[in-house]
Protein backbone atom coordinates (compact mmCIF):
# COMPACT_ATOMS: atom_id res chain seq x y z
CA UNK A 1 0.00 0.00 0.00
CA UNK A 2 1.08 3.77 -0.74
CA UNK A 3 2.31 5.69 2.35
CA UNK A 4 -0.42 8.15 3.40
CA UNK A 5 0.40 12.18 2.05
CA UNK A 6 1.93 12.54 5.74
CA UNK A 7 4.84 10.67 4.25
CA UNK A 8 4.63 9.78 1.01
CA UNK A 9 7.48 11.56 -1.25
CA UNK A 10 8.98 13.37 1.63
CA UNK A 11 11.51 11.50 2.39
CA UNK A 12 15.46 10.86 1.71
CA UNK A 13 15.66 7.98 3.15
CA UNK A 14 12.79 5.27 4.44
CA UNK A 15 13.34 5.82 8.29
CA UNK A 16 11.60 7.15 10.99
CA UNK A 17 13.53 8.22 14.10
CA UNK A 18 12.53 6.46 16.76
CA UNK A 19 11.02 8.99 20.28
CA UNK A 20 13.91 8.92 22.43
CA UNK A 21 13.26 9.41 26.30
CA UNK A 22 15.74 12.07 27.59
CA UNK A 23 17.81 12.36 24.56
CA UNK A 24 14.95 13.64 21.74
CA UNK A 25 14.42 17.80 21.98
CA UNK A 26 14.21 19.84 19.64
CA UNK A 27 17.40 20.01 18.16
CA UNK A 28 17.19 16.32 17.43
CA UNK A 29 14.38 16.67 15.93
CA UNK A 30 15.43 19.80 13.64
CA UNK A 31 18.52 17.81 12.09
CA UNK A 32 16.52 14.94 11.80
CA UNK A 33 13.85 16.27 9.95
CA UNK A 34 16.52 18.46 7.32
CA UNK A 35 18.04 15.39 6.86
CA UNK A 36 15.13 13.69 4.96
CA UNK A 37 13.91 11.13 7.89
CA UNK A 38 11.46 11.68 10.03
CA UNK A 39 12.40 12.99 13.47
CA UNK A 40 10.39 12.23 17.11
CA UNK A 41 10.58 13.04 20.68
CA UNK A 42 8.12 12.24 23.39
CA UNK A 43 5.88 15.01 24.39
CA UNK A 44 7.32 14.08 27.96
CA UNK A 45 10.85 15.62 27.11
CA UNK A 46 9.47 18.69 26.97
CA UNK A 47 9.30 20.18 30.44
CA UNK A 48 7.42 21.59 32.15
CA UNK A 49 4.00 20.57 30.19
CA UNK A 50 4.35 24.68 28.79
CA UNK A 51 7.41 24.17 27.25
CA UNK A 52 5.62 21.27 24.50
CA UNK A 53 3.86 24.32 22.60
CA UNK A 54 7.27 25.94 22.38
CA UNK A 55 9.30 22.71 21.19
CA UNK A 56 6.36 22.65 18.51
CA UNK A 57 6.52 26.39 17.62
CA UNK A 58 10.54 26.30 17.33
CA UNK A 59 10.36 22.81 15.07
CA UNK A 60 8.14 23.81 12.69
CA UNK A 61 9.05 27.43 11.96
CA UNK A 62 13.20 25.99 11.72
CA UNK A 63 11.86 23.38 9.37
CA UNK A 64 9.94 25.87 7.22
CA UNK A 65 13.01 28.56 7.39
CA UNK A 66 15.15 25.96 6.33
CA UNK A 67 13.11 24.80 3.39
CA UNK A 68 12.35 28.10 2.06
CA UNK A 69 16.37 28.81 2.17
CA UNK A 70 16.87 25.55 0.54
CA UNK A 71 13.69 25.00 -1.96
CA UNK A 72 15.46 21.72 -3.46
CA UNK A 73 16.31 19.91 -0.19
CA UNK A 74 14.25 16.63 1.37
CA UNK A 75 12.86 18.11 5.12
CA UNK A 76 10.62 15.22 6.73
CA UNK A 77 8.13 15.74 8.93
CA UNK A 78 8.01 15.67 11.99
CA UNK A 79 6.04 13.31 14.79
CA UNK A 80 5.35 13.53 18.43
CA UNK A 81 5.20 10.15 21.16
CA UNK A 82 2.65 10.15 23.23
CA UNK A 83 2.41 7.54 26.03
CA UNK A 84 -1.16 6.25 26.04
CA UNK A 85 -1.19 4.86 29.88
CA UNK A 86 -3.32 5.91 33.16
CA UNK A 87 0.18 6.40 34.42
CA UNK A 88 0.46 10.01 31.94
CA UNK A 89 -1.13 12.92 34.13
CA UNK A 90 -0.38 14.98 30.90
CA UNK A 91 -2.44 12.97 28.55
CA UNK A 92 -4.67 15.11 28.22
CA UNK A 93 -2.87 18.28 28.46
CA UNK A 94 -0.46 17.09 25.72
CA UNK A 95 -3.31 15.86 23.36
CA UNK A 96 -4.56 19.80 23.31
CA UNK A 97 -1.95 21.18 22.22
CA UNK A 98 -0.70 18.56 19.95
CA UNK A 99 -4.02 19.46 18.20
CA UNK A 100 -3.66 23.08 18.16
CA UNK A 101 -0.07 22.70 16.30
CA UNK A 102 -1.84 20.06 13.67
CA UNK A 103 1.24 17.55 14.70
CA UNK A 104 1.28 15.64 11.53
CA UNK A 105 2.21 12.30 13.06
CA UNK A 106 1.36 11.16 16.31
CA UNK A 107 2.93 8.00 17.53
CA UNK A 108 1.25 6.43 20.22
CA UNK A 109 2.35 3.94 23.57
CA UNK A 110 1.11 1.62 25.88
CA UNK A 111 -2.62 1.74 25.03
CA UNK A 112 -5.04 2.45 21.88
CA UNK A 113 -7.66 4.39 22.35
CA UNK A 114 -10.38 6.02 20.25
CA UNK A 115 -10.39 8.88 21.49
CA UNK A 116 -7.11 9.74 20.72
CA UNK A 117 -7.08 8.74 17.37
CA UNK A 118 -9.91 10.77 16.61
CA UNK A 119 -8.31 13.86 17.79
CA UNK A 120 -5.27 13.46 15.50
CA UNK A 121 -7.58 12.44 12.49
CA UNK A 122 -10.08 15.76 13.25
CA UNK A 123 -7.30 17.85 11.86
CA UNK A 124 -5.74 15.43 9.17
CA UNK A 125 -2.72 13.78 10.95
CA UNK A 126 -2.34 10.41 10.97
CA UNK A 127 -1.98 7.79 14.00
CA UNK A 128 0.77 5.22 14.06
CA UNK A 129 0.75 2.77 17.22
CA UNK A 130 4.01 0.84 18.57
CA UNK A 131 3.38 -3.01 19.19
CA UNK A 132 5.42 -5.55 20.20
CA UNK A 133 2.32 -8.44 18.79
CA UNK A 134 0.35 -9.26 16.08
CA UNK A 135 -2.68 -9.13 18.69
CA UNK A 136 -1.84 -5.83 19.35
CA UNK A 137 -1.84 -4.76 16.41
CA UNK A 138 -5.33 -6.00 15.35
CA UNK A 139 -6.47 -4.15 18.80
CA UNK A 140 -4.80 -1.00 17.87
CA UNK A 141 -6.28 -0.43 13.73
CA UNK A 142 -9.48 -1.84 15.25
CA UNK A 143 -9.58 1.24 17.09
CA UNK A 144 -8.39 3.80 14.81
CA UNK A 145 -4.93 3.77 14.26
CA UNK A 146 -3.38 4.46 10.78
CA UNK A 147 -0.33 2.45 11.23
CA UNK A 148 1.82 -0.08 13.44
CA UNK A 149 5.42 0.41 14.15
CA UNK A 150 6.13 -3.48 14.84
CA UNK A 151 8.70 -3.17 17.65
CA UNK A 152 10.70 -6.74 17.47
CA UNK A 153 13.49 -8.33 19.89
CA UNK A 154 16.43 -6.61 19.73
CA UNK A 155 15.07 -2.46 19.43
CA UNK A 156 16.41 -0.34 22.29
CA UNK A 157 14.46 0.42 25.34
CA UNK A 158 10.63 -1.41 25.62
CA UNK A 159 11.10 -4.20 23.47
CA UNK A 160 9.49 -7.52 22.81
CA UNK A 161 10.61 -11.23 22.35
CA UNK A 162 9.77 -11.72 18.79
CA UNK A 163 11.84 -11.92 15.68
CA UNK A 164 11.29 -8.84 13.42
CA UNK A 165 10.63 -11.08 10.36
CA UNK A 166 8.11 -13.52 11.80
CA UNK A 167 6.12 -9.66 13.29
CA UNK A 168 6.02 -8.06 10.14
CA UNK A 169 4.82 -11.53 8.42
CA UNK A 170 2.13 -11.81 10.70
CA UNK A 171 0.85 -8.20 10.29
CA UNK A 172 0.83 -8.44 6.70
CA UNK A 173 -1.20 -11.23 6.23
CA UNK A 174 -4.14 -8.95 7.37
CA UNK A 175 -2.88 -5.16 6.95
CA UNK A 176 -1.98 -3.82 3.71
CA UNK A 177 -1.65 -0.40 5.86
CA UNK A 178 1.85 1.85 6.65
CA UNK A 179 3.75 -0.50 8.87
CA UNK A 180 7.33 0.42 10.41
CA UNK A 181 9.97 -2.35 11.56
CA UNK A 182 12.28 -1.74 14.59
CA UNK A 183 14.55 -3.67 15.71
CA UNK A 184 18.20 -3.77 15.66
CA UNK A 185 18.73 -1.89 12.54
CA UNK A 186 21.47 0.38 12.37
CA UNK A 187 22.92 0.43 8.86
CA UNK A 188 21.65 0.93 5.14
CA UNK A 189 22.14 -2.84 4.99
CA UNK A 190 19.47 -3.47 7.95
CA UNK A 191 16.74 -0.82 6.06
CA UNK A 192 17.18 -2.69 3.30
CA UNK A 193 16.12 -5.51 5.03
CA UNK A 194 13.40 -4.30 6.66
CA UNK A 195 11.34 -3.38 3.20
CA UNK A 196 12.23 -6.77 2.02
CA UNK A 197 10.19 -8.21 4.96
CA UNK A 198 7.24 -5.91 4.13
CA UNK A 199 7.79 -2.72 6.22
CA UNK A 200 7.43 0.60 4.60
CA UNK A 201 10.09 1.76 6.63
CA UNK A 202 12.71 1.25 9.22
CA UNK A 203 12.44 2.75 12.67
CA UNK A 204 15.65 3.35 14.37
CA UNK A 205 16.45 5.21 17.52
CA UNK A 206 19.85 3.90 19.53
CA UNK A 207 22.33 4.97 16.60
CA UNK A 208 20.91 8.61 17.04
CA UNK A 209 21.68 8.36 20.72
CA UNK A 210 25.84 8.61 19.78
CA UNK A 211 25.09 11.60 17.60
CA UNK A 212 25.98 15.11 18.27
CA UNK A 213 22.01 16.54 18.63
CA UNK A 214 21.22 14.17 20.98
CA UNK A 215 20.62 15.16 24.39
CA UNK A 216 22.16 12.64 26.00
CA UNK A 217 25.31 12.06 28.77
CA UNK A 218 28.74 11.94 26.60
CA UNK A 219 29.26 8.83 28.65
CA UNK A 220 25.77 7.19 26.78
CA UNK A 221 27.21 8.42 23.83
CA UNK A 222 30.64 7.03 24.26
CA UNK A 223 28.93 3.48 25.32
CA UNK A 224 26.57 3.85 22.71
CA UNK A 225 30.03 3.40 20.13
CA UNK A 226 31.79 1.04 22.60
CA UNK A 227 29.27 -1.44 22.86
CA UNK A 228 27.95 -4.38 20.69
CA UNK A 229 25.15 -6.78 21.20
CA UNK A 230 26.27 -8.98 23.54
CA UNK A 231 26.13 -5.60 26.03
CA UNK A 232 22.59 -5.14 25.79
CA UNK A 233 20.30 -6.85 28.76
CA UNK A 234 17.21 -7.58 28.76
CA UNK A 235 14.90 -6.66 32.22
CA UNK A 236 11.25 -5.40 34.04
CA UNK A 237 13.13 -4.17 36.72
CA UNK A 238 13.95 -0.58 35.90
CA UNK A 239 10.39 0.62 34.77
CA UNK A 240 7.83 -2.46 35.13
CA UNK A 241 8.02 -3.60 31.45
CA UNK A 242 10.83 -5.74 30.05
CA UNK A 243 13.40 -3.40 27.81
CA UNK A 244 16.71 -3.71 26.73
CA UNK A 245 19.43 -1.52 28.37
CA UNK A 246 23.24 -1.05 27.94
CA UNK A 247 24.99 -3.20 30.63
CA UNK A 248 28.07 -0.59 31.05
CA UNK A 249 25.19 2.05 33.09
CA UNK A 250 23.59 -1.48 34.93
CA UNK A 251 26.74 -2.01 36.69
CA UNK A 252 28.05 2.11 36.81
CA UNK A 253 24.32 1.91 38.64
CA UNK A 254 25.73 -0.75 41.43
CA UNK A 255 24.19 -3.46 39.75
CA UNK A 256 24.97 -7.02 38.45
CA UNK A 257 23.72 -7.11 34.77
CA UNK A 258 23.39 -10.99 35.16
CA UNK A 259 21.26 -11.51 38.19
CA UNK A 260 19.16 -8.66 37.56
CA UNK A 261 15.67 -9.02 39.99
CA UNK A 262 11.98 -9.63 38.27
CA UNK A 263 9.91 -6.77 38.54
CA UNK A 264 6.26 -6.38 39.70
CA UNK A 265 4.57 -4.85 36.00
CA UNK A 266 2.08 -3.05 38.81
CA UNK A 267 4.81 -0.77 39.18
CA UNK A 268 5.06 0.38 35.96
CA UNK A 269 6.85 3.38 36.19
CA UNK A 270 8.73 5.88 33.59
CA UNK A 271 10.97 8.09 35.60
CA UNK A 272 12.03 4.93 38.44
CA UNK A 273 10.30 1.33 38.56
CA UNK A 274 10.25 -2.46 39.60
CA UNK A 275 12.97 -2.42 42.89
CA UNK A 276 15.29 -0.54 41.79
CA UNK A 277 16.40 2.97 42.75
CA UNK A 278 18.42 3.50 39.67
CA UNK A 279 16.41 5.79 37.08
CA UNK A 280 15.25 4.10 33.95
CA UNK A 281 16.83 6.27 30.80
CA UNK A 282 18.82 8.78 33.13
CA UNK A 283 21.03 6.36 35.37
CA UNK A 284 20.39 3.05 33.18
CA UNK A 285 21.04 3.62 29.51
CA UNK A 286 18.88 1.63 27.13
CA UNK A 287 19.69 0.55 23.44
CA UNK A 288 19.07 -2.10 20.92
CA UNK A 289 21.27 -4.81 19.80
CA UNK A 290 22.10 -2.84 16.35
CA UNK A 291 24.59 -0.67 17.64
CA UNK A 292 28.10 -2.41 16.66
CA UNK A 293 27.01 -1.08 13.50
CA UNK A 294 27.75 2.48 15.30
CA UNK A 295 31.33 3.02 15.09
CA UNK A 296 31.80 6.83 15.91
CA UNK A 297 29.68 10.21 17.42
CA UNK A 298 28.33 11.86 13.95
CA UNK A 299 25.79 14.75 13.61
CA UNK A 300 22.73 13.28 12.25
CA UNK A 301 23.16 14.75 8.90
CA UNK A 302 26.64 12.54 8.59
CA UNK A 303 24.47 9.55 9.95
CA UNK A 304 21.94 9.77 7.83
CA UNK A 305 24.05 10.27 5.02
CA UNK A 306 26.27 7.18 5.96
CA UNK A 307 22.75 5.24 6.29
CA UNK A 308 21.99 6.69 2.62
CA UNK A 309 25.14 5.28 1.03
CA UNK A 310 25.14 2.07 2.61
CA UNK A 311 21.60 1.80 1.86
CA UNK A 312 22.32 2.40 -2.22
CA UNK A 313 25.22 -0.12 -1.88
CA UNK A 314 23.04 -2.59 -0.36
CA UNK A 315 20.68 -2.31 -3.49
CA UNK A 316 23.34 -2.87 -5.84
CA UNK A 317 25.00 -5.72 -3.95
CA UNK A 318 21.87 -7.19 -4.34
CA UNK A 319 20.83 -6.15 -7.30
CA UNK A 320 24.14 -7.77 -8.63
CA UNK A 321 23.21 -11.23 -6.73
CA UNK A 322 20.22 -11.72 -8.09
CA UNK A 323 20.39 -10.06 -11.69
CA UNK A 324 17.32 -8.55 -10.83
CA UNK A 325 16.66 -4.58 -9.88
CA UNK A 326 16.15 -5.03 -6.02
CA UNK A 327 14.05 -2.27 -4.04
CA UNK A 328 14.36 1.15 -5.47
CA UNK A 329 16.35 3.38 -3.47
Amino acid sequence: MALPPALSGKLALPVVGSPLFICSGPELVIAQCQAGIVGSFPALNARPSSMLADWLDRITEENASYQLAHPDAVVAPFAVNQIVHRSNDRLEHDMAVIVEHKVPIVITSLGARPDINDAVHSYGGIVLHDVISDEFARKAIAKGADGIIAVGTGAGGHAGTQSPFALVQEIREWFDGPVLLSGAIAHGRSILAALAAGADLAYIGSAFISTAEANADPGYKKMIVDSTAKDIVYSNLFTGIHGNYLRGSISAAGLDPDGLPESDPSAMNFGSGGNSDAKAWKDIWGAGQGIGAVKDNLTVADLVATFKAQYDCAVKELDHKTGTRALAS
